[in-house]
């Protein structure tokens, strides 16, 4: 109790006292979540004091553990200096969205960082994160293209150690870096079988079963039906069936409609794939 803090005080056997916010965060973690619980977060500036006196007063309360894992994070930077409105350098979600950056590509920079490590935010690392999206995005929409049968490969192995070694690196506190370096090795081994037409529609439904079951821990990817409008695919038919004349003068000139409309075409031996730029 401090003078300045006027007449809330309660009288002790130590003389004048009153609460501070170490006692009401622990007075409002166990009565909500009660003496012990298992997760605890907060950023690494709060360790010393607040934590401290927090587990110090709650243990000696209860006699018991209080929490069982403390998750602080490191701060988020911005140029390599401290996010600020005083310095300029200060950020809302609908200021980048504004800026036409997609939430996904936001997410993901945020996410993709490991939370025991500072993160510095400049646009030019959500310029690489919206092309990491991207190639997510491109991958699941070439799966959803393939309608052939093709020889089995050896897709269920590959999905089962993929799906290992995700779970085993985010078991490692949250490792989230190396998690999504096992993703994008599992995509770049399938993007080479899908080029050489070696996958079938029955693996590509199952490629896209796991993705699904990771994204409900990532939530960055896109799973929507992505339907073409009726003149879009109408140009896109007449194009296939110039290609099978050999005009290619007017498959050339669709292509470039077809890009003004922002559809991207790519051709392949098993056929034609698009997608929306």
């Amino acid at each position: 109790y401090d003078k300045k803090d006027g007449e809330v005080y309660w009288d002790t056997e130590l003389g004048r006292g009153r609460p501070g916010w170490h006692i009401e965060c622990s007075a409002m973690n166990m009565k909500y979540l009660g003496d012990e619980f298992d997760i605890h977060t907060g950023g690494v500036d709060l360790i010393f004091p607040h934590h401290e006196n927090e587990i110090a007063q709650s243990v000696g309360a209860t006699g018991k553990r209080y929490v069982y894992f403390w998750v602080h994070n490191e701060h988020l930077l911005v140029n390599n200096k401290k996010m600020s409105k005083s310095l300029g350098n200060y950020y809302t979600l609908r200021d980048l969205m504004e800026k036409g950056y997609k939430p996904e590509a936001i997410r993901y920079l945020l996410l993709s960082t490991h939370y025991r490590q500072q993160l510095n935010f400049t646009e030019e690392s959500l310029k690489g994160d919206y092309n990491a999206i991207q190639r997510i995005d491109d991958f699941i929409l070439k799966l959803r293209n393939i309608n052939h049968s093709a020889n089995k490969s050896s897709m269920g192995k590959r999905i089962f150690l993929t799906k290992k070694e995700f779970e085993k690196a985010m078991d490692n506190d949250l490792n989230i870096s190396e998690a999504l370096a096992h993703l994008f090795e599992f995509i770049r081994e399938v993007n080479a079988i899908l080029n050489e037409n070696k996958l079938s529609k029955p693996e590509a439904t199952e490629i896209l079963d796991f993705l699904k079951k990771l994204d409900d821990i990532l939530a960055v990817m896109n799973f929507e039906e992505n339907a073409l409008e009726e003149d879009i695919r109408r140009l896109m038919d007449e194009r296939e069936n110039a290609r099978k004349e050999k005009d290619f003068l007017r498959a050339d000139e669709i292509r470039n409609l077809l890009k003004d409309k922002g559809i991207i075409l790519e051709d392949t031996t098993s056929g034609t794939r698009w997608k929306k730029a």
